[in-house]
């Protein structure tokens, strides 16, 4: 096994879904002594939150320039910048970035003994192996999705349980899920390739894949991923975040600092664990008529809550009229970004509304809050039914065909989720979730187990077929 000090590349998808993890793993490779190349964008390092003060000198932020395009507007370098609709002459002009990534690893002194990319970059395995430097393929997204998502599947397919699956579970796409999610998969987009061509280029040519997963909790999916990929899997533990220094799309257009201290000063004054807190991620949208109407069932619950609402532009009415006027006694509306580690550590919260996207699943379980989930697109679906068939949260009913859903439906499912007796075992459970998911001992165990499987192999240089 190799001594001394690893040098790793790390080149994330320009999506904060990915770039957030990324940085968090590289802040646990870099506490472990190890040398940090981060390499993204212009706008998106400068987006990044601030590195602690110990880890600075181990972690060096690479800013390549994103290649201009007439497809994007200007400053668009991450997919929170842009509608859906536009993200694929994104991945076209980030396809651009293959020859500045080639020319750093080339120049780079010392050579990096790992490069550990994300699932775009289709390009980067073929250049890394010329350059004789093994790759890692971290997936960013939760051991039931990819154990789910294995396979070419038409949106029927995706409707059902795979057979592949040998433990009882229900786990499966809604109709208008895997409708989208097959057209976003495996349709040729602008950028001339498909996410599933990406996806499968580069778990062909890396090494290894990376979880971020414990044994603790997806250990029954995680045991299915080597046999399903024919790939060493290697879980990172959850990455548990330490401190909120996390922008979720970018701190340039947050609120102020008083604004985040207002919020948290209203918190305070809550009854302990009363209060909702409701965040849809930096990228999940929904129509204005479904914001609307989860306005609506949010009055209608009778709950204290806290949103915090991502403007979707100046245009649009964001909220029903009289709405803010009308819960001004018990709620509270915050729109761009929040601190949301700081607000789920308050302990007037005792409820996650949440898209279900995986790392605001680990953080709102960190503190054992039980969820109230509506996922939006992607992974999320899927991540919320593992999350009800785990007994840690429950889903708001909605149409099967159109994902649509009523202000009835998120009134009755925040009710039993936070007060109702039939919601007591759930509550209780997911408090017991804390034991694994803010269980920093745990997770430092499994990154000490991934920095000793790099060392181990680092002299393999040739990568897998």
């Amino acid at each position: 096994m190799g001594e001394g000090p690893l040098h790793i590349v790390l080149f994330p998808w320009l999506a904060f879904g990915h770039l957030i993890p990324f940085l968090e793993l590289s802040k646990s490779l870099a506490k472990r002594g190890h040398h940090i190349f981060f390499i993204s964008t212009s706008r998106n390092i400068h987006r990044l939150p601030n590195i602690p003060l110990p880890l600075l000198p181990l972690i060096d932020l690479i800013s390549i320039p994103l290649p201009p395009s007439h497809d994007l507007p200007d400053d668009a370098e991450a997919t929170t910048d842009l509608p859906p609709h536009k993200v694929p002459f994104l991945k076209k002009a980030f396809d651009k970035l293959d020859q500045p990534i080639a020319e750093f690893l080339e120049r780079a002194s010392p050579k990096p003994d790992w490069i550990i990319c994300d699932f775009a970059p289709h390009w980067l395995p073929p250049i890394a192996s010329k350059l004789n430097i093994p790759c890692a393929y971290f997936n960013t997204f939760p051991s039931f999705f990819s154990a789910f998502a294995a396979g070419q599947r038409s949106p029927e397919q995706l409707t059902v349980t795979p057979e592949w699956i040998p433990f009882p579970t229900k786990v499966a796409h809604r109709l208008h899920e895997a409708r989208s999610l097959a057209k976003l998969l495996s349709d040729v987009n602008a950028s001339g390739v498909s996410d599933n061509y990406r996806f499968n280029s580069v778990v062909k040519g890396c090494h290894l894949m990376a979880m971020r997963g414990c044994m603790e909790f997806d250990g029954e999916w995680l045991t299915l991923l080597p046999e399903l990929y024919k790939k060493p899997i290697v879980p990172l533990g959850l990455l548990p975040p330490l401190a909120d220094e996390r922008p979720d799309g970018g701190n340039t257009n947050g609120m102020a600092n008083t604004g985040h201290g207002n919020v948290v000063k209203w918190l305070t004054k809550q009854t302990p664990e009363s209060t909702v807190y409701v965040s849809l991620g930096s990228e999940a949208t929904l129509s204005n008529e479904l914001v609307h109407e989860l306005a609506f069932g949010l009055e209608l619950s009778g709950l204290p809550f806290l949103w915090a609402l991502r403007r979707k532009g100046e245009e649009v009415e964001l909220l029903p009229k009289g709405f803010e006027d009308r819960i001004a006694a018990r709620g509270m509306v915050a729109v761009d970004w929040m601190p949301q580690l700081e607000i789920l550590a308050c302990s007037s919260v005792g409820g996650f509304f949440t898209h279900s996207g995986w790392s605001s699943l680990i953080e709102g379980l960190a503190f054992g809050h039980p969820l109230i989930l509506l996922p939006i697109f992607g992974d999320q679906g899927i991540n919320a039914r593992v999350m009800v068939e785990k007994k840690v949260g429950l889903e708001v009913e909605r149409d099967e065909e159109t994902g649509s859903f009523t202000r009835e439906a998120v009134a009755k499912v925040l009710r039993l989720v936070m007060v109702e007796e039939e919601g007591k075992k759930l509550r209780e459970t997911a408090k017991r979730m804390r034991e694994v998911f803010g269980n920093k001992d745990i997770h430092g165990r499994y990154m000490d187990a991934f920095v000793h499987y790099l060392k181990d192999h680092m002299r393999c240089r040739s990568l897998a077929a």
